[in-house]
This record gives structure tokens, C-alpha cells and sequence, in this order.
């Protein structure tokens, strides 16, 4: 049940008005030094070391995780009795160019971005991490947090599965995450009860055959119509097959055949991805994809050879948690600054952390207010306002005091 901030709630009367301007010019200069040198999942060293570093000099004790990049910390001793709230951020970067042409914090690194806002998440964490750390030399923090700094969340399966492998999640009561949103304005956050991202999976398929002569196509099996066959045919077969409201959905984003008008080619391939809002329609999806793919195949005779790579399940809002969230946010920028976010179709692997523990994602506003161009994720120009830094560190430091009863 949602509880009704007073006014003298914990995050107010232990975190009053702002972050100091010395912590936040610091947190936006570590934002931004991520931000000029990405690293790709399970190649994070200089991200891990960075982290590691910061994290030390408040006098905590990180442990980078055995996979070799990330790292969880805990401010306090964890009790058995009382299980922790672990904040979770991702640290990886893309393998896109950074095309931001006026920007003295572009990437320094050649194909690579911070297109997804990671840097962010990381800074949040890290700086929730940092005040909390002060208040626990206080005794004003009265239950152990864990910090989170996850490797490879943009390679399927991603890589919380590594991370809970590690023990991440041992100790841990419920966990907590947010995500840029480039269509909310910073100072807010967007929540949802139940999913807020959708299942995610790759989808590889070869098609092979004899090929032949344009003019004799009778002959042969005519592959670039099959790819096209199967290129429509399919999303609209595996739609019928399953409920409407599971929103399952076959996309295409390469199709390659053939290298001369008038041969008819052997091989033809397709690839994409297939994404779902419901978890029934996610365990379902791989022998209804396979099937609609054969029974296409089959019509023009071709041979198909299908690689279905399982990426993550939705991420499903555990209620009192997003409670949690909501209430946290409403004590530190008022119930106003709350606003309901419908479920996208993007995929997280923070759902895999909530098949073990109730948890909670938040959208987190990094549009400028009053911006008209929303500069979207995935998308070499993106960019974040970096008074989001601070709302995600209110947020988190609030949420971590009122799970603990302060």
C-alpha cells in the first residue's frame, strides 16, 4: 500500500534541500568523463576501475565481480534479519558513432556511444552510493544498501545473469533501477505497476536453395521471393496465433539476398527481433515463430535454418515497490513530480534481478523542460539534461531511507 508522505518524512528530514553544488559539479564530471570513453559489455575496465576508485576514496570496500568488469559495494553490514535494497545501474556503452557535433564531452572513442543514457544510471547510483556512505558514518542509515554496477545490459541476455551468479542478489530483499526517458522532463520520473519494458529476443534466419536464371524461375527455388514471403508473411501469422493484448511482434531489421539482377541466388538470410509484452507470450514465442517460419519456407521450397536467441523476459514493476519509488520522489520533489509511463516495447535485463526479487524500475526525465526535439535513445546525437543526475540521486537515497524505516 502507497504511504502519504508527511512533512516530515525520512528523505526530508535526514537529506534536507539539495545536494551540496561541490557533489553534484562532481558527479556531473564523472558523468561526463564516462561519457567520452565508452566501453562495450564485458569491456568496461576503465568504467570498473573509475567506479571502484570513487567508491574507495568515501572509505567502502567495492568488490569487482569475477566476470572481470562491475562491481557491487554495501554501505553498512548486511543482517540477515533485514534484507537489503540494492540500486542497480548498467555501465556499458553502444558500438555507435557519437554524432553530437557541439558537445565538449562527445566520445572520444571511434563507434562507440553512451546512446542509452548508461552513464547516467552509473553517476545516479554512484552518487546515491556516496551520500549514503555519509549518512551511514552518521548512524542516520539504520539497514545496509548494496550498490549494483552491472557489465553488458546491451548484450543479450544481457549480463545480470553474470551478476546474480556472483552473489549479487544474496542478502538482497528487493531491488531498484532507473532508466533514461528522453520524453519526460527532467525533475520528474515516470512509474507503472506491473510490466514497463517487454520481452526482447534475436531472431537469425537462413534460407537456402537452387538457384537459376531469372528467365527460368519455374525451375529453381526462387529465394529472394521467399525471404520476401517470409518477411511479411511471418509477423502477421505469429500475431494471429497468439492473444492481441500479448502485443507479440515479429520486426525485421535486415534482409540480404543475391548480387546480380538476373540470378536467382541460393542463399538469402533475415534477421530482427521478436518482443512481447506478457510473460506467457514470451515462453510461447520461439516454437510459434519457428513454426510460421517453416510453414512459409515450405510454400516456395526453400530450406530454413532458424537461430532464435532467447534476450530477456518484461520487466514487471513489483506494486510495492513502485510504491516505494513514488513515495521517494513525491517526499524529495513532491507528488507532482510522479507521473504515470505506459509499457514500452524496448528491452532491460533488469527483468532477470525480478525473477529472484520484488523490484521496481523507473523512467528518469532527462529531457530539457520546454525542449520540443526529443533526442531518442539508441541514436548517436542523444544526450541528457544532467539535473537528471541529482533527481536520481534524491530518488534512490529516498527510497533507501524509507525501506529502512529511518
Amino acid at each position: 500500500m502507497s504511504r502519504e508522505p508527511e512533512a516530515d518524512t525520512p528523505g526530508e528530514a535526514v537529506l534536507p534541500g539539495a545536494l551540496p553544488e561541490a557533489l553534484r559539479a562532481e558527479l556531473v564530471a564523472f558523468r561526463r568523463d564516462m561519457h567520452m570513453h565508452p566501453e562495450l559489455g564485458n569491456q568496461e575496465f576503465r568504467t570498473t576501475a573509475a567506479i571502484k576508485a570513487r567508491l574507495e576514496r568515501a572509505g567502502l570496500q567495492p568488490r569487482v565481480l569475477a566476470i572481470g568488469t562491475g562491481l557491487i559495494c554495501d554501505i553498512g553490514e548486511p543482517d540477515p534479519a533485514h534484507p537489503m535494497l540494492a540500486l542497480r545501474a548498467d555501465i556499458d556503452g553502444l558500438p555507435i558513432p557519437d554524432t553530437k557535433t557541439e558537445c565538449a564531452y562527445r566520445s572520444t572513442v571511434p563507434d562507440r556511444a553512451h546512446a542509452c543514457g548508461h552513464d547516467v544510471h552509473t553517476t545516479v547510483v554512484l552518487g546515491a552510493g556516496l551520500v549514503l556512505a555519509q549518512l551511514h558514518e552518521k548512524g542516520l542509515l539504520k539497514r545496509a544498501v548494496r550498490l549494483i554496477f552491472q557489465p553488458a545490459e546491451e548484450v543479450l541476455p544481457g549480463g545480470a545473469p553474470d551478476v546474480i551468479e556472483c552473489g549479487a542478489l544474496e542478502g538482497v530483499g528487493r531491488i531498484v533501477g532507473v532508466h533514461c526517458d528522453p520524453k519526460v522532463d527532467a525533475g520528474r520520473i515516470g512509474l507503472r505497476h506491473g510490466p514497463i519494458t517487454s520481452a526482447c529476443d534475436r531472431l537469425e534466419v537462413a534460407l537456402d536453395g537452387p538457384g537459376g536464371h531469372t528467365a527460368r524461375p519455374h525451375l529453381t527455388t526462387d529465394l529472394v521471393t521467399a525471404a520476401a514471403r517470409v518477411a511479411i508473411d511471418v509477423p502477421a501469422l505469429v500475431a494471429r496465433r497468439v492473444d492481441a493484448r500479448s502485443g507479440l511482434a515479429v520486426t525485421w531489421g535486415r534482409i540480404e539476398s543475391g548480387h546480380a539482377c538476373n540470378v536467382i541466388p541460393q542463399h538469402a538470410e533475415l534477421s530482427g527481433t521478436v518482443r512481447c509484452l506478457d510473460l506467457a507470450s514470451w515462453r510461447a514465442a520461439p516454437d510459434l515463430v519457428h513454426a510460421a517460419i517453416d510453414e512459409i519456407a515450405n510454400l516456395y521450397r526453400a530450406k530454413s535454418e532458424i537461430n532464435y536467441v532467447r534476450g530477456v523476459p518484461p520487466v514487471v514493476n513489483d506494486p510495492d515497490t513502485t510504491d516505494l519509488l513514488r513515495d521517494a520522489m513525491a517526499a524529495r520533489r513532491g507528488v507532482q513530480s510522479v507521473e504515470d509511463t505506459e509499457q514500452s516495447l524496448g528491452g532491460e535485463d533488469f527483468s532477470w534481478y525480478l525473477e529472484h526479487v520484488p523490484g521496481a524500475m523507473a523512467r528518469l526525465g532527462v529531457r530539457t523542460p520546454g525542449e520540443r526535439t526529443v533526442r531518442d535513445l539508441h541514436q548517436g546525437d542523444f544526450d541528457a539534461d544532467e539535473s537528471a543526475i541529482t533527481v536520481g540521486v534524491e530518488l534512490f537515497t529516498a527510497a533507501a531511507l524509507l525501506d529502512a524505516g529511518v
